[in-house]
């Protein structure tokens, strides 16, 4: 089933970021079956941007092909869909993440995939009743523990991640109401593309400048 979903979302621009067993690995609000965490990949925005969602002028695209795609795919599939949006309450995609053993907690705060690196988006996941055969994690601990530089942790012109643990919203903000600040709304988070994994994520800036002005709107 892992690889018929694999197959299943490549063409529409998706692909598996994580997946578990809740029985084996407790997370919030689920105790059993397989649990399946969907997320974009460097092809996702050529197609998603000709979609209805896309192109209809209404709020929410992104979120709404999710909906729509996840949910016609969860039915085809025998599954429950689950979405990081449309909350409160919202479902704890955070927990299932880590929990998976590809996404790990930065010294900068945001999560990293073992691939992905910080550019992480996740759109939806699938839940099935029953267990399957997953694969192991590529990873056996964190990438930041054999990343000597940390450039996340540098690379903040207003230093909005320290390594403290906190980040610092209202300098960010602050920062990208400047002229300096653009490049961070065209191209995206200067910390989390100096992440040395996140050049595998082939995120296309058009969609990093998308999520950018959902971020911080003008």
């Amino acid at each position: 089933m892992y690889t018929e979903i694999e197959t299943r979302i490549a063409p529409l621009g998706l692909t598996i970021l994580g997946a578990l067993h809740p029985a084996h690995q407790p997370v919030k609000a689920l105790t059993g079956g397989t649990l399946l965490m969907l997320g974009t990949q460097g092809s996702f925005w050529a197609h998603f941007r000709t979609s209805a969602e896309a192109l209809d002028g209404q709020a929410d695209p992104v979120d709404r092909w999710s909906r729509r795609v996840i949910s016609d795919l969860a039915d085809a599939v025998s599954a429950t869909p689950y979405f990081p949006f449309g909350g409160p309450p919202y479902t704890p995609f955070v927990n299932w993440a880590l929990a998976t053993g590809r996404v790990f907690s930065t010294p900068a705060g945001p999560m990293v995939h073992d691939t992905m690196g910080m550019m992480i988006s996740f759109r939806g996941a699938l839940h099935f009743e029953a267990e399957f055969a997953l694969p192991p994690p590529p990873l056996s601990q964190s990438p930041c523990e054999s990343c000597a530089d940390k450039p996340c942790l540098t690379t903040c012109p207003v230093t909005a991640f320290d390594g403290s643990g906190t980040y610092d919203l209202e300098a960010c903000h602050g920062y990208l109401d400047t002229a300096e600040g653009q490049t961070c709304m065209t191209t995206g988070c200067l910390a989390r593309l100096a992440c040395p994994l996140s050049s595998n994520s082939s995120r296309d800036p058009t969609q990093t400048s998308h999520h950018m002005r959902y971020f911080h709107p003008r």
